[in-house]
């Protein structure tokens, strides 16, 4: 099937697509704010760059979006039709570097946690902010906001517990 735009309308379009600072992203950080919670953004030294870092609390979190970053059994995850070899190597080293990311930091002592773009577009504000909340505050190493069904995010599976230079 071919593109119903001209290869340079699909690349102003595919320009304008940002990697910070996105509708989700903001959204995000405005309720961790509102309850209080100080964060860095970009941390240049974590691998990932994570879209907000809560220092304190060892917490990373990635607003990832669905379609760019694969979200299992969302109605946004799709692969465009046109060009299917290339989106689909394009989404696989998508995948392995965010699966290769969450296990570094998680080997660094840092827990992650993941908001899905369609959870910022169908839950009720209340909601996200209630779970990061919980989760910032509660010392789990992981979360995925929404859920998978099975309750795993795929690469969430084999990381190794963080470590904590913390004294007791």
């Amino acid at each position: 099937m071919n593109d119903i735009v001209s290869p340079q309308t699909r690349s102003r379009m595919m320009s304008g697509i940002r990697g910070k600072n996105t509708s989700p992203e903001l959204l995000v950080r405005r309720l961790l704010h509102r309850i209080g919670f100080r964060f860095r953004l970009h941390m240049k030294d974590l691998p990932g760059r994570p879209d907000i870092v809560l220092p304190k609390h060892r917490a990373a979190i990635f607003v990832n979006g669905c379609f760019w970053h694969r979200h299992p059994g969302c109605r946004y995850a799709t692969t465009p039709t046109s060009n299917k070899e290339f989106w689909e190597a394009k989404f696989a080293a998508n995948t392995s570097r965010d699966a290769a990311n969450y296990e570094a930091l998680a080997r660094g002592g840092w827990r992650v946690a993941i908001v899905w773009e369609c959870a910022t577009r169908t839950s009720e504000e209340r909601n996200i902010e209630e779970e990061l909340s919980n989760w910032i505050t509660c010392g789990d190493t992981t979360l995925e906001i929404p859920k998978v069904v099975d309750g795993q995010l795929p690469a969430f599976s084999n990381l190794p517990s963080p470590t904590t230079d913390e004294p007791s």
